[in-house]
Formats: structure tokens, sequence, C-alpha cells
């Protein structure tokens, strides 16, 4: 993945390069190749960040853009598109991370509208229903991968072990909310980062203290970042208040709008207000929400159906941007679905603009809002204490995850000769996952060409 970014950037200055602090033209160039790039979810969209803003452009010093990430991180939403927000905004104020964090997006979101259209006009077309059937145990196979990449980092002694134990627990046999886990597990790393902090802090990098002595003396400051734009990282309840009203209103104001032209029982304007509860609980990122958005989007509204989540999030997977932007394609098939009075693709485009703009019209929120008070926060080291219980419960709901596309692909729903709902092993997906996950381990191939070499096995099949 990284050698993609790698091509595309290699003119770019070295690390030994004198540090030069980026002009806006610069940095909308680099973000808007960014959002065309950033393919392997968000472990491969932050590397690629790391690479070029840390190590080659060096605009950025790594303690500070590591104290964004585990900010990020907190939050809820996609961490990668608001780390972009965050150093955008560390660069150039407000107008640079709303450039950075819209180009983040707006490439996969065309390009995933695109497909979306193409699956409800064609997808029952054989060749491309067996394209999507050969997504689902790639997917499957990814999703099980997330859950070994984010636990070998975050599950590091006994109590971490324990916390995600749990959390899987809650999750999937008591079926807890999600924000109560995610609370939860907050208040356990607040106190044992007190009272056991050896097995608490266990996400290094935090922007204290530590951050700073591993740090290389000889290093220049990058672009002059600890006192960058000093002004943008002063907190003050007028700003706070400035920010609140015009997101806010930014973010509620299309959905009443749609409510009001619509109807407040359409499509649409319930999309709106589900997608923007959801973009205050999605903490964890794509992998731990989808099994509520799953739950309400499929069982509740009847927007579409589990077999269509799963190819969604192989369409998802083969797009840059980030994996939430899933959501969008669930908002696409809802209009479809229940157009109302407009036209079914109307509906479908108005379902996935109101989606997308609900899901990420928070993010900026929550990150001009928050930044300046973080940036006060760099020297606190107990943060990390509770950003890795966080980390931890996260493996356990991603966990639940897994096991529900296990079933749903591996173990499918089928009416047997008696009449009775039984799942059966379908052993061509077992296969399929199998070496999938195995190509990921033992080989790293990367997500993009293990995506696609599953949708073309699917289409060799269906032939």
């Amino acid at each position: 993945m990284l050698s993609i970014g790698d091509d595309v950037f290699m003119s770019q200055p070295s690390a030994e390069s004198p540090a030069v602090h980026p002009s806006f033209r610069q940095a909308f160039w680099f973000w808007l190749k960014l959002g065309f790039i950033s393919f392997g979810g968000p472990t491969g969209q932050i590397a690629i960040m790391q690479t070029e803003l840390v190590e080659k452009r060096r605009w950025i010093d790594e303690p500070r853009f590591l104290h964004a990430l585990n900010y990020c991180m907190l939050l809820p939403g996609p961490e990668a598109q608001q780390l972009a927000t965050y150093v955008g905004w560390l660069l150039h104020g407000k107008w640079g991370g709303i450039v950075a964090g819209s180009l983040f997006v707006l490439p996969s979101a065309v390009l995933l509208w695109v497909l979306s259209y193409v699956y409800v006009r064609h997808g029952d077309v054989t060749w491309i229903a067996s394209l999507f059937d050969g997504l689902k145990p790639a997917v499957a196979a990814i999703v099980a991968f997330a859950v070994w990449r984010i636990g070998r980092r975050a599950l590091k002694n006994p109590v971490m072990w324990s916390v995600a134990a749990l959390a899987f627990v809650a999750i999937y046999f008591f079926e807890a909310p999600f924000p109560a886990i995610i609370a939860s597990a907050a208040l356990i790393g607040l106190v044992g980062g007190r009272v056991a902090k050896k097995f608490f802090v266990v996400i290094q990098g935090h922007g204290g203290r530590q951050s700073e002595r591993t740090r290389d003396k000889d290093s220049a400051p990058v672009d002059g970042s600890s006192a960058l734009h000093d002004s943008k990282t002063s907190p003050s309840l007028v700003r706070a208040l400035k920010v609140l009203l015009v997101c806010g209103a930014l973010w509620i104001s299309p959905v009443l709008l749609v409510g009001w032209s619509l109807g407040f029982d359409s499509t649409s304007f319930q999309e709106g207000v589900f997608f923007s509860k959801a973009a205050l609980v999605t903490f964890g990122g794509a992998y731990a929400v989808l099994p509520y958005v799953a739950q309400q989007a499929v069982e509740n509204f009847e927007w579409l159906s589990s077999a269509q989540m799963l190819d969604g999030l192989g369409l998802a997977e083969t797009t840059p941007g980030p994996l939430i932007m899933v959501l969008q394609f669930v908002g696409f098939l809802g209009g479809y679905h229940h157009p109302g009075s407009l036209e079914p693709l109307s509906a479908a485009t108005l379902g996935a603009a109101i989606t997308t703009w609900t899901t990420f019209l928070p993010c900026f929120l929550f990150i001009f809002l928050g930044a300046p008070y973080v940036e006060r926060l760099r020297e606190r080291e107990r943060l990390s204490a509770v950003l890795s219980t966080i980390t931890a419960s996260v493996v356990g709901v991603v966990l639940n995850l897994a096991v529900w596309f296990a079933l749903e692909v591996l173990m499918p729903v089928r009416t047997s000769s008696a009449g009775e709902v039984v799942r059966g092993i379908d052993f061509y997906n077992v296969a399929v996952a199998a070496i999938s996950l195995v190509l990921l381990l033992r080989f790293k191939v990367g997500v993009i060409p293990l995506v696609l070499g599953a949708a073309l096995l699917g289409i060799l099949r269906g032939c």
C-alpha cells in the first residue's frame, strides 16, 4: 500500500531536507492526491499520512502527529479522516481543516455513488451478482484480519485481554449499547491509569513527556509546530460557541429542509436523523459500528437486506477513503427502495447525500471544537491509559462483528427440504475466506488485490 504513496510522492523532500511549512496550494494538492490513494482502511491511510507528513515532507513532528491520532481514536467516526482534518487545521487553520477533511472523502463518495448505481441497476445481471457474491468471503477474512491487527497492538497484557473479552461478552451475549461499553472502558482506564499505570499505558506515543524524550534531539523542529498557529490552539468560550453554532446549523439544516420538503416520515429525513445519531456513537471506526447500523437499517427500517449490507462493505473496501463510506451505500439503497414521491434514483441520490453529510459533518465539529483543548493536554500521559483501555474494548466489539460476518457468509441461512430455516456450511466460502486470511497474515497481500481477486473468482464461479 505504501509503495503507491511512495511512487506518487517520490519527488518530495526527504526527512533530511530542511523543514519547510507548506503553502496552502501545496497542501491542497497533497490532500487531493491522498483522497485518491487512501486505500487499505484506517491503518493504511494513517501509515501514508505518517510517511508523507512526518518523515518525507516534515510538515509536522511525530509527537504532535501521534497526539492528534490518539485524540481522533477517542472520537466517534472515522479516525483517519479526522486525523487529516486535524493536521490540515494545524497547518492552515479552519480552511486547511475543511479542505483536508473534505478531499479525504470526496473521491470515494463520488466513486461509491457510481458503484451503487451499477449495483441497483445491474445487480441482477449474472456476472455482477456473482461478483458481489465473490466479495463476501474475502470481506469476512478482512474483518477477521482487523481483529488480529488491532489486538496485536492493543492487547499486550492480561488486563487488556480481560477488557477485550468483557466487551465481546457484553455486546455479543447481552447486546450492551456500544456507547456504554466505551464509557465503561474509559472509566476503567482512568482509574487504572492512576493505580496500575504499567498495565494500562499500553499505547505509547502520546504527545507528552515520554514522546518528547524519544524524539531525536538533533532533529530540527518541524515547521515550528510547537509554536505554529498558537492563535488557533488557544481555546476560548466564544470560539467554542461559534464552532457549535456554525457546525450545528450546517449539520441540522439540510435534514430539516428535507423533512419540510418531503415530509418528516420520508426515508431521506429518517436517514438524516438516524445517521446523525449514529455519528455520535460510532466509536471504533466502521468495523465497530456496522453491527449497530446493520441491525437498525436491516431489521428496523428495512432499507436493505443483510446480504446487501455485506455487498456494500465489499464495495466500500474497493474504493479509497474511509471504510465508513459503506453508510452512503446504506443511504442510497434506503432511498432507492423507499423513494416516496421521488423517482427511485433521485431518492437514492438524496439518501446517499444526506447520509454522507450527517456522517462526516460532525467530524469537523469534533476537531474544530476539541483540537485547541487537546493541544493544551499534550503533556498529560494519563490520557494514554484511557486510550489504551478503549482500544482494547474496541477489539472485543470488532470480534463481535467478525463472528456476525462469519455466520452470515460461512454458514448462511437456508430453507431445508422440510421448510425449516437452518444454517448450512458453504464450503466454497469457507475455502476462499481461509485462503484470504492466509494471504493477509502470511504473505501481506493488500486489501485491494485481495478484494479484486475474490471478485474475479466470484465471476468465474458464476459463469
